[in-house]
């Protein structure tokens, strides 16, 4: 099987549709089918034909299957493929059984060249058309072309071309630098592969009344019920995750498109029911009508994953029983939550941002991957400070004692690998000026290899070591490590 629609796929065996579509295609399945959410229309080319494709060394096989998938989003949402009057636009982005956030590669927009972007200019505005195909230039030529000069003439104006090099592209990344490092780290088969799925665009830069966002159902630092996340109004979901641009706390969305909002808390919690965990949700609101993209099973830290284990023991509402619970969190991540730590004698903080990683982090001032490795390799504790972290830093980010990043939300690239391998992190740290030697905040300069503390719960920066002592043990930990005791008990 190597093409499924949305729509199609409860066909396929549960036990089977993630090694089959990918974590992301068998939530898009599952969401499109089971819960009936708004989710644009789209297909999953599956793990078998990145198989085929890994022997073949071509994606050609694909043709004959891809026009019939594309056809039926034709159907669905009225547009077409290269062509105007009403263009259809597509995403094609990876999806691997087990989450790999942002190893691997996503391209928006695609199906534009000269006659479908004036169409677009034709039914919306120039504005919005130029924005649309400018990111979609920077992408294929980054992620296709691998090249970082956008030259308008490597760009195929066949849009069935585009489609078949993006695909292919996106099955390279599966063999990538960092997603072969973050697999190492993780001790994630590299034999599995990557399914790709492709989808209608939806336009969250549309306007006032369009936005992109991240949820989480939870709070991934704490674990507390409560909304939590990241929205971003008149952009695209890229400018969220990339963790480039400051966004707004995801209540602020509620003054800005308020039904949007309700629908989204709904969603939130019959995904939580569904899955019976927290859950990571990608979500676009066009012109104040909400869009589900993309859920998932989210990464917590250590400390959450507790909180969360042991609060859905105790809600009737979810079907988790104690020795469940306990499945779910590794002895690993138990000694992680159990070494807690918070300041005692506050020095001035030198700046302030937001904490996305609980924990004190000491270390010398590195401001490159590179140089992370480096010292780590002299045996020097580093803290990573960078004005955001990409994929390409993962390598220098999996030894860091902690991250700092000028930019960037809690649902950013750095906030969220840092919560799941529990390293203290502090982004959107305005205040941060960064260069290649230095770093200024206010008046203060800070080289590499200075000590830096951060506070990745207050978000608190210090330029000195602070002492610290162990945080007071929660009532969930202890409530947790009695089941455990009882479990080994018996």
């Amino acid at each position: 099987m190597l093409i499924v629609g949305f729509q199609d796929g409860t066909i396929i065996d549960k036990e089977e549709r993630k090694s089959l579509l990918g974590g992301k295609g068998t939530s898009l399945v599952e969401m499109s089918t089971d819960l009936a959410l708004p989710v644009p229309p789209g297909f999953v080319i599956t793990t078998q034909a990145f198989h085929q494709y890994i022997e073949e060394g071509s994606v050609d096989f694909l043709q004959g299957d891809l026009q019939k998938a594309i056809i039926q989003i034709e159907n669905r949402v009225n547009k077409k493929f290269g062509e105007g009057p009403n263009p259809l636009l597509v995403s094609v982005r990876s999806g691997a059984a087990i989450s790999m956030p942002g190893m691997m590669d996503t391209i928006l927009n695609l199906g534009l060249n000269t006659r479908t972007t004036q169409a677009l200019e034709r039914q919306s505005n120039k504005h919005f058309a130029d924005e649309c195909r400018n990111r979609f230039r920077t992408m294929y030529s980054s992620i296709v072309l691998q090249q970082d000069e956008v030259r308008e003439t490597d760009i195929p104006e066949d849009t069935w071309q585009q489609l078949l090099n993006a695909i292919e592209a996106v099955f390279n990344s599966w063999n990538s630098p960092r997603a072969i490092t973050y697999r190492n780290i993780e001790n994630i088969s590299h034999t599995l592969g990557t399914a790709v799925t492709v989808q209608s665009m939806v336009f969250g830069n549309m306007g006032p009344q369009s936005g992109t966002g991240v949820a989480f159902t939870r709070n991934p630092s704490t674990g507390v019920k409560e909304i939590f996340g990241d929205y971003l109004p008149n952009a695209q979901g890229e400018d969220v995750v990339a963790g480039t641009h400051q966004t707004l706390k995801l209540e602020e969305m509620k003054k800005i498109v308020p039904d949007a909002y309700q629908k989204l808390s709904t969603t939130m919690e019959n995904l939580e029911w569904f899955f019976n965990d927290m859950v990571d949700i990608e979500f676009t609101v066009e012109n104040s009508e909400l869009w589900i993209l993309q859920s998932r099973v989210g990464k917590r830290t250590p400390l959450a994953a507790i909180q969360i284990a042991v609060d859905m023991v105790n809600d009737p509402k979810f079907a988790l029983r104690k020795n469940d619970a306990i499945a779910r969190v590794p002895s690993e991540t138990l000694i992680k939550a159990k070494e807690g730590q918070r300041t005692t004698e506050r020095a001035s903080a030198i700046a302030k941002g937001i904490g996305a990683s609980p924990g004190i982090a000491v270390g010398q001032a590195v401001f490159s991957a590179d140089d992370a490795v480096d010292f780590d390799d002299d045996g020097k504790p580093v803290i990573l400070i960078r004005s955001e972290t990409s994929p390409s830093d993962v390598h220098g980010m999996a030894i860091a004692q902690g991250i700092l990043t000028a930019t960037g939300g809690l649902a950013s690239h750095a906030a969220v690998v840092a919560r799941g391998w529990g390293i203290p992190a502090v982004v959107g740290a305005t205040e941060i000026s960064i260069s290649e030697s230095i770093i200024r905040i206010g008046n203060h300069v800070i080289k590499k290899g200075d000590t830096v503390t951060i506070d990745g719960a207050s978000g608190e920066i210090f330029l000195e070591e602070i002492d610290y002592v162990e945080v007071e043990t929660v009532p969930a930990l202890k409530i947790f490590t009695e089941w455990l005791e009882e479990m080994n008990s018996i």
